[in-house]
C-alpha cells in the first residue's frame, strides 16, 4: 500500500499549521494588550474565569494550568479557574436548567469584581460561551474572547476579543495555544522577572 497519499494530508495540514503560526506575529501588539489587561487583573487581585467547549475547553483547562501552577519561571501561583472542569456541576446545570447555562451559572456564583471572564469559541457563536459572557457583563467583570477569523457574535459581545487569522478550527486552536503561550511568557516578564 503506497503511503502517498497520506504523506500528501499531513504535508497539506503542516502547511496549514504554518501559515496560521506565520500570521501571529503581525498580530503581537494586539496580543500584548491582552497581556496588559490580565497583567491588570491578576495585580489587582482578580482571578481569571476560561471556559470553551470541546478542544476550547482543554484549552481553558490548559491555560488555568499555566497560571495556577507556573509557565516557565518559578513565582507566585495566580489565579486562575477553568469553568469546564467540574462535571457534577456541569451535569447538574446542564440537566436542571439548560446546557446553554453551563458556564453563565458559574459566573453568577464564582465573579467578583475586578475579575476577567474569557470565553473561547472558534466559531464565536458557541450559546454557552456567548451565555457566560453576557453573564459576566451583567455581573460587571470585564470580558474577553478568544475566536477565529471571523468572530461571530462574541467578537461583538466581549470588551476585547482574539481573531486567530484562520477559518478551520484546527488551526484556530493551534494559534490560540501558540497565543497563550506568548501572553504566559509575557506574565512571567511581569511576576518573575530573574529567570530561573
Amino acid at each position: 500500500m503506497s503511503t502517498e497519499p497520506i504523506v500528501n494530508t499531513i504535508r497539506q495540514s503542516l502547511e496549514a499549521s504554518a501559515a496560521a503560526y506565520r500570521a501571529l506575529p503581525a498580530q503581537a501588539e494586539a496580543i500584548a494588550e491582552i497581556a496588559a489587561l490580565l497583567t491588570a487583573t491578576l495585580r489587582s487581585g482578580g482571578k481569571l474565569l476560561i471556559f470553551g467547549n470541546g478542544g476550547s475547553a482543554a484549552d481553558a483547562q490548559h491555560v488555568a494550568c499555566e497560571f495556577v501552577v507556573r509557565f516557565r519561571r518559578e513565582r507566585a501561583a495566580l489565579p486562575a479557574i477553568a469553568l469546564t472542569t467540574d462535571s457534577s456541576i456541569l451535569t447538574a446545570i446542564g440537566n436542571d436548567y439548560d446546557f446553554t447555562r453551563i458556564f453563565a451559572r458559574q459566573i453568577a456564583a464564582l465573579a467578583r469584581p475586578g475579575d476577567l471572564a474569557i470565553g473561547i469559541s472558534t466559531s464565536g457563536n458557541s450559546p454557552d460561551v456567548l451565555a457566560g459572557i453576557e453573564a459576566a457583563k451583567a455581573a460587571g467583570i470585564a470580558t474577553l474572547g478568544f475566536t477565529g477569523r471571523g468572530g461571530g457574535a462574541l467578537r461583538a459581545l466581549a470588551d476585547r476579543c482574539y481573531c486567530a487569522d484562520a477559518d478551520a478550527t484546527a488551526r484556530i486552536q493551534e494559534a490560540h495555544i501558540a497565543v497563550w503561550h506568548a501572553i504566559c511568557e509575557a506574565i512571567d516578564e511581569v511576576f518573575a522577572p530573574a529567570a530561573v
